[in-house]
């Protein structure tokens, strides 16, 4: 433990005696909100004050705290460190806005429901999102608006998991990711041309004079890239092993349509990123195609799609690009 200045990092090392490489890992940042159901926490903290909010946490410790909107995502993608036991690819960090003294009961929450989550970052009221590149995260995840923009504001990969249904079947053993193209994986640029113009055959012109020229990344294509890596751990797993059955499924479900998808899958090509469906729906509502699809996950930079999606399915908000801009 580290304190200095009001700051306090808490964290947590499995018994390494080499430096831990995160390098090569796809490495996760996630708050507390997004783990947990923190609504009693947070309703003590705000009607009672800081005090009997400690007194509360340290009197209800040993209890653990109810799962909250990305436990499903998270405790699944866990499961693929048994791909590399020795090597693990997956390393998530809880980056917690509380004190290490009522972090405690956070801790005993995770090793309650066996996440293998061994590194946390307790900072008192502070935002956790300087510290995204110390931990090489890929991804940060919160339920708290104002932080999640901080870190897109700074450069960061960064969502913010909305109040959504929590899809949770113990028997359902896949991971199944789902992405928008246009704000999430790319950045804004053929997005930009379109609501600028409103004109749909601007919109598919661009594309189309473009269409060999790969998307420059967006905030979340460092995830993907890494999601990628290990989706070729399994597929050499199920090479080596007939009996292994994949858990990585990777989708893309975009409002573009042809002819504008070419760019998109050229794109993907140009970046060695394979995935397992692509929705081109052209205007459909997404959630018609999510819920079938379910996926564990869905981001998405535009609320219009995702205030549907999270009355089915977990949706996280991507605030990157025009249409944000724009919104605000």
């Amino acid at each position: 433990m580290a304190g200095y200045g009001g700051l306090v990092v808490f964290i947590l090392w499995e018994g390494y005696t080499m430096p831990y490489d995160l390098e090569n890992r796809l490495v996760i940042g996630l708050a507390l909100s997004a783990l947990f159901d923190l609504s009693e926490s947070d309703n003590i903290y705000r009607t009672e004050g800081p005090e009997l909010y400690r007194k509360f946490q340290r009197e209800n410790q040993n209890v653990p705290l109810k799962t909250g909107v990305a436990y499903p995502f998270i405790k699944r993608l866990l499961t693929l460190n048994e791909l590399n036991q020795g090597n693990p690819p997956v390393e998530v960090v809880l980056m917690s806005r509380n004190s290490p003294d009522t972090g405690l009961r956070v801790m005993k929450s995770i090793e309650h429901y066996g996440l293998g989550m061994t590194r946390a970052v307790f900072l008192q009221g502070r935002t956790p999102h300087k510290f995204i590149p110390a931990f090489n995260i890929s991804l940060f995840l919160s339920a708290n608006e104002a932080d999640v923009k901080q870190a897109i504001m700074a450069g960061y990969p960064a969502g913010q998991v909305l109040d959504s249904k929590i899809v949770d079947n113990i028997d359902d053993k896949e991971l199944r990711i789902a992405f928008d193209f246009d704000g999430v994986l790319a950045d804004d640029e053929a997005e930009t041309v379109y609501q600028r113009t409103h004109d749909l055959d601007q919109f598919h012109q661009h594309e189309i004079d473009k269409v060999h020229i790969p998307h420059n990344p967006g905030p979340l294509k460092e995830f993907l890239a890494k999601v990628s890596t290990i989706q070729k751990l399994e597929e050499k797993m199920a090479e080596d092993d007939v009996s292994y059955v994949r858990k990585l499924r990777i989708s893309i479900v975009t409002a573009r349509s042809a002819p504008s998808h070419e760019r998109v899958i050229n794109t993907m090509r140009a970046w060695d990123i394979n995935v397992d469906e692509a929705f081109f729906l052209g205007g459909i509502e997404k959630k018609r195609v999510l819920e079938v699809l379910e996926p564990h996950i869905f981001f998405d930079d535009q609320k219009l799609h995702l205030e549907p999606s999270a009355s089915i399915l977990p949706s996280v908000h991507i605030p990157f690009g025009i249409t944000n801009i724009a919104a605000a």
